[in-house]
């Protein structure tokens, strides 16, 4: 007998996108700043791509039991996602954008990631700034650091403490123009 159901990860084999390694950066010290690390998936499909982050979540860590996540960073809105071991259930956070996933671990402590956006320029410098441990941003501040080079700012640009004014390189501070 034949099925004819198919799962999200034949889906996944069928797809003609080449997959990369799961691209996830955890904090050495979770639960001492806002974020705990960072996650860069690959689409904004939340059903493949959550199936990804828990079945290649580190095992050390804890087992994934559920993912509360922010709606406008997904697609698609599951309520419970097939992983290799069974399901995983889903909720969200209100219609807000947070680029926050919060993932509920078997060892009943949770892990706070940002989702940095699948086509975001600095995905990379932004998973390492959300997973320092001295990090003090929330998700949207964090997501909107590398964006400079996005908008056009020279990446040698910096930022005047006294007053809080832009400066470009080799111009000197506002107060020697």
């Amino acid at each position: 007998m034949t099925s004819h159901s198919t799962s999200e990860s034949s889906l996944l084999e069928l797809s003609h996108e080449p997959r990369t390694a799961l691209r996830l950066r955890l904090s050495p010290a979770p639960g001492t700043g806002p974020l705990d690390g960072g996650w860069w998936p690959q689409s904004r499909d939340l059903a493949v791509e959550l199936a990804d982050l828990v079945d290649h979540f580190p095992a050390a860590l804890g087992r994934v039991d559920r993912a509360v996540y922010s709606p406008p960073d997904w697609d698609t809105r599951p309520r419970a996602v097939t992983v290799a071991r069974g399901r995983v259930k889903t909720g969200s956070f209100p219609e807000d954008d947070t680029h926050l996933m919060v993932l509920a671990l078997s060892t009943r402590t949770s892990v706070r990631l940002l989702v940095v956006p699948p086509d975001h320029p600095a995905g990379e410098q932004a998973m390492e700034i959300a997973a320092d441990p001295a990090n003090r941003w929330t998700a949207d501040h964090v997501l909107a650091v590398p964006r400079f080079a996005e908008h056009g700012q020279d990446s040698r640009d910096h930022w005047n403490d006294d007053g809080g004014t832009w400066w470009q390189h080799g111009e000197g501070p506002p107060s020697y123009r």
